[in-house]
């Protein structure tokens, strides 16, 4: 556990704006003071959601992506500590544990140019070595009976996630992607484009959902892979955005019969949300609420596993808003 660093009380206070006659979230969640038996202390916690960042765009940089997503971590942690604390939010509920720590990974990442193929090799083993962190703290958190809520980095992080959720259940888990591509690249090294084909390739993915697939974005031969496998389904946006030929809500449900007769993730890529600074802001997307609606959906399923907030790359001008995105979709799942 040498990358995490615990969210701290000092942290807590720094951050909280606290106004008379209200109480905020932040003065409600759990944090933890000891670093030591993760698994120990979250299986006697009266909880049933952990929050954990990870602040990282090495995944994103592997797939030759701009840079940005490891803000997002930052950007929402100021706003969610300051919502209202109610019936509502269900702050008692939650553990802020804090983040995984890539710094160091990032400063070797920032010296190499993934135009050239060696680097780009060793941009990609980066990311392994974030996997194996995040995998192993998923599993602890899954292990211990509680839900975690990952927010930040890349979707190479859905690999990790999944990986650890599926080892602590001891059996394959099943996702629905929120998403304007597939994530299901060949295994060509790791990076944000292949997290649920490896995952799927080593036995930890069982059944895939994506859900909004951007047509003009998705190659021939993916798509190609995607009907080729009969554990995954698809939808596209302009089936259901444009042309009309299919409806949401619907879809949504033929989504959650796909991947909810077991275990299943809830992944939001908010590159798939129109008009979100992401690693790959679309001026054509779902709405904010329709995102909203689609983590509520799943998320009250007593299947649903876990929540991962990945690819949001706030700038100076939108962190706020950012920040305001991802804990909506936050507190929809907790709710």
């Amino acid at each position: 556990m040498d990358k995490l660093i615990l969210f701290k009380k000092s942290n807590l206070n720094k951050l909280l704006s606290k106004r008379q006659g209200e109480t905020k979230f932040g003065q409600h969640v759990k944090i933890l003071t000891n670093i030591s038996n993760i698994y120990e202390q979250l299986k006697d916690l009266d909880v049933e959601y952990v929050i954990f960042g990870i602040p990282e765009d090495i995944g994103v940089l592997a797939n030759l992506g701009k840079s940005g997503s490891s803000k997002a971590w930052d950007a929402t942690i100021k706003v969610l500590l300051n919502i209202q604390s109610n019936t509502y939010t269900r702050a008692k509920d939650v553990l802020l544990l804090g983040h995984l720590d890539f710094a160091q990974e990032m400063e070797q990442c920032a010296k190499l140019d993934v135009t050239h193929k060696k680097d780009l090799k060793k941009v990609r083993d980066l990311v392994s070595q974030i996997d194996t962190h995040v995998t192993y703290l998923v599993n602890q958190i899954v292990s211990a009976g509680k839900k975690p809520i990952v927010v930040g980095g890349g979707q190479n992080n859905a690999y990790g996630i999944i990986k650890g959720t599926s080892l602590a259940l001891n059996k394959a888990i099943n996702a629905v992607n929120l998403d304007t591509q597939s994530d299901f690249k060949p295994e060509e090294g790791r990076h944000n484009g292949n997290g649920f084909s490896y995952a799927f390739a080593e036995g930890f993915l069982g059944r895939y959902f994506v859900f909004g697939l951007h047509e003009n974005y998705i190659s021939e031969k993916t798509l190609t892979t995607l009907d080729k496998v009969k554990a995954v389904k698809y939808n596209t946006f302009e089936s259901i955005e444009v042309k009309s030929e299919l409806e949401y809500g619907s879809q949504m449900e033929r989504a959650l019969k796909h991947v909810s007769k077991d275990m299943f993730g809830i992944e939001i890529d908010c590159a798939a949300i129109e008009g979100i600074s992401s690693s790959s802001m679309t001026p054509s997307g779902f709405s904010v609420n329709k995102a909203r609606r689609f983590v509520n959906y799943f998320g009250k399923h007593e299947h649903a596993q876990y929540l991962h907030i990945c690819e949001a790359a706030p700038k100076k001008k939108t962190e706020y808003q950012i920040g305001k995105l991802i804990t909506y979709l936050i507190t929809d799942f907790i709710k």
